[in-house]
């Protein structure tokens, strides 16, 4: 079962796309849910894990705003 925005649904009854985005700063996975047929995603999620500090990168990038 995975919760989207239609309500708890079997898995298995969905389409499932997933991703990876791999460069020097971060790895990222990620999965969508579709119903069968539709360009609706009923259900997102990613995991991020950085490669570098993120302090050390602000620090030397400083801030722009």
């Amino acid at each position: 079962m995975i919760t989207t925005t239609k309500g708890d649904m079997d898995e298995t009854v969905l389409d499932k796309k997933t991703g990876i985005v791999d460069t020097d700063n971060e790895y990222t996975t990620w999965v969508e849910y579709r119903l069968p047929g539709s360009d609706e995603i009923i259900h997102r999620s990613a995991h991020v894990t950085f490669k570098r500090n993120v302090s050390s990168q602000t620090a030397i990038g400083g801030f722009n705003g």
